[in-house]
């Protein structure tokens, strides 16, 4: 236990002012005040993913949240490049999916958009979060302009972003930013890396966290595939200061799943995951459906860009999930979603710092 703790860099909890290593992934769409409020109410942090939201309704859950808590909170952003429309791509990809919206008697949209900003571009958000100044803003996709860093600490807020290697770890590091998320590919949802069209070497959680360890100087956070107090442990083991989760909080009756949503997380056998572009148009990894299949067949036509494409996928998992059909939707989770409990937050996050403290006594004890 001494060497895990020696190894453990207390700065970045001390800096977010958390008594537990848990933190609880954004998970836009599914993340509520309700959660994020409870999880930092047991002593984690719980976060808010905003990357899908305008910028005044991401100021209501901002304050939703403050509501709920007087702790620190995260609240994400997407950092992703601008959509670049192709009306022939986006046409062919619409004619591709017509069978099925007839399945369900409706038509396809006549056209596709992009239906959120990136935060890049967004300058209401910008300014929404220098006026709310939540505890810490993280950032998804990559980073913002230099600028939008140096506002943001002189602001006094801490700073996360997502690496899925070591090349974009560094990049956060010389940016200023105070912490870096290690996101391994067994993580649910979208893949954080910098540029989708780059080759992506896909890396797992612990060999990636080590890397980061090893060769950056920031607190690391482990996220991927993690949803027990030994998985956390073993993150900690390897020099992470905390363990980001997902996939462990989406049955949580606090989140915003939906009920097909939580009788896939319960089945059993489980449904496996798919790292898949067929949703979004971006690398996500999500519960297999005919969606993701259709994404991976031969005679698949290209896909719009991200998330254009998502606009597609959402009118067409509307329409399938009025009939009861959740084989179109954005079920999002990562590798270890058999293990996911259907338990209130408070409860799970009691289990979770439980777990957390017997693996860690049972590892002195050998």
């Amino acid at each position: 236990m001494s060497m895990i703790r020696a190894r453990a860099d207390k700065r970045l909890l001390a800096l977010l002012d958390i008594s537990s290593p848990i933190i609880q992934a954004p998970m836009a769409g599914v993340s509520t005040p309700a959660l994020a409020a409870g999880v930092s109410n047991a002593g984690g942090l719980g976060s808010l993913g905003i990357g899908a939201a305008n910028a005044e309704q991401a100021r209501d859950m901002i304050r939703a949240t403050r509501a709920l808590t007087a702790r620190p909170f995260n609240v994400n952003v997407f950092c992703h490049a601008s959509a670049k429309a192709n009306p022939r791509a986006e046409a062919a990809w619409l004619a591709y999916l017509t069978p099925c919206f007839r399945e369900f008697g409706v038509a396809p949209p006549a056209s596709l958009r992009e239906i959120y900003r990136s935060y890049r571009d967004d300058a209401d958000a910008r300014a929404m979060l220098l006026e709310e100044r939540p505890a810490v803003v993280s950032f998804h996709f990559g980073l913002p302009p230099a600028e939008h860093i140096a506002a943001l600490k002189a602001a006094g807020i801490v700073l996360l972003a997502t690496a899925t290697s070591l090349d974009e770890a560094r990049r956060i590091e010389a940016a200023g930013v105070d912490g870096i998320v290690a996101q391994g590919v067994e993580a649910g949802g979208h893949r954080g890396v910098f540029d989708p069209d780059e080759p992506d070497e896909g890396l797992g959680t612990l060999a990636l966290v080590r890397l980061l360890v090893q060769r950056t100087s920031l607190p690391v956070i482990a996220a991927g595939g993690i949803m027990d107090g030994a998985g956390i442990a073993a993150a900690l083991a390897l020099g992470a200061v905390a363990a980001q989760l997902g996939t462990a909080f989406i049955a949580c009756p606090e989140s915003s799943a939906d009920v097909l949503y939580r009788d896939q997380l319960a089945a059993d056998p489980p449904r496996p995951t798919t790292l898949t572009r067929a949703i979004s148009g971006r690398a996500a990894r999500g519960l297999v459906n005919r969606l993701t299949e259709m994404g991976e067949a031969a005679d698949a036509p290209a896909l719009p860009d991200y998330p254009i494409a998502y606009d597609a996928a959402k009118a067409l998992s509307t329409a399938a999930k009025a009939h009861g059909s959740a084989e179109f939707a954005a079920h999002w989770a990562g590798q270890g979603v058999a293990l996911a409990q259907a338990l209130p937050v408070t409860a799970l996050m009691a289990q979770l710092q439980a777990e957390l403290r017997e693996t860690l006594a049972a590892l002195t004890n050998r």
